[in-house]
């Protein structure tokens, strides 16, 4: 009864002075986050957005907390549910992914524990449709996948100087739905289909990201049909 009491004179006292109770941190919202104790939300305003933030957060005793945040781009042709997505539209897959490892034309950030390959100029993301490598790392390219479908890792040295792999359509890759997601360093606008930010973030991520907590990120909109929070 008491107990009871307490808590109406707080909500009454927050009423009396305008103050609404908190909501709850964005992941205590989220249907799922992966079973892990890190993740990463990249939220745009809506589904046509090319902007919005991207916050990275800690799972400890029980509460999510945010370990930092930045400003995050998304692609040119904004944002779609990734069971739906095209290659080739320049849309940014909403839903949620691991992280599968770390790469970048740049040495890794000191304290980065994720699995990381350097690109080097054999390095490639192997795009094409008809390859057996389709969404994958190679290096060399093989031979039956297309330089003109794929990306030259080494060509991109300011997106690519630091990312991470976002495991979109990855551990079982289905031709057309799209290849080469990733979070990576800001270019000078919108993306192709990943989520940037700025470099100094991207570090401060890697440097954050302990595989061993299993990391995800969580790709949405702040309502509609891409909505993070699914009411």
């Amino acid at each position: 009864m008491r107990r009871r009491l307490v808590t109406a004179l707080v909500s009454a006292s927050c009423c009396a002075l305008g103050l609404a109770p908190a909501d709850p941190p964005l992941p205590a919202r989220l249907a799922d986050t992966g079973g892990g104790s890190q993740l990463i939300t990249a939220e745009a305003p809506d589904a046509g957005s090319t902007t919005g933030t991207l916050t990275w957060w800690d799972l400890r005793h029980g509460r999510w907390t945010a370990a930092g945040t930045a400003p995050a781009r998304f692609g040119s042709g904004g944002l779609v549910e990734g069971s739906e997505r095209e290659q080739g539209t320049s849309t940014t897959p909403a839903g949620l992914y691991d992280l599968p490892f770390g790469f970048g034309i740049e040495a890794a950030p000191a304290g980065t524990r994720v699995k990381y390959r350097p690109v080097k100029e054999s390095s490639w993301w192997c795009q094409d449709n008809d390859s057996r490598a389709y969404n994958r790392w190679t290096d060399p390219l093989p031979a039956d996948c297309r330089a003109s479908e794929s990306e030259h890792l080494v060509s991109y040295r300011t997106q690519y100087a630091h990312a991470l792999v976002i495991g979109f359509n990855y551990r079982h890759p289905v031709q057309g739905r799209g290849a080469g997601i990733f979070l990576h360093v800001n270019g000078k606008a919108a993306t192709a289909g990943c989520v940037s930010v700025p470099p100094d973030a991207m570090a401060e991520i890697l440097r954050w990201t302990d595989p061993s907590r299993h990391p995800h990120i969580a790709i949405g909109t702040a309502g509609g049909a891409t909505a993070l929070v699914r009411r």
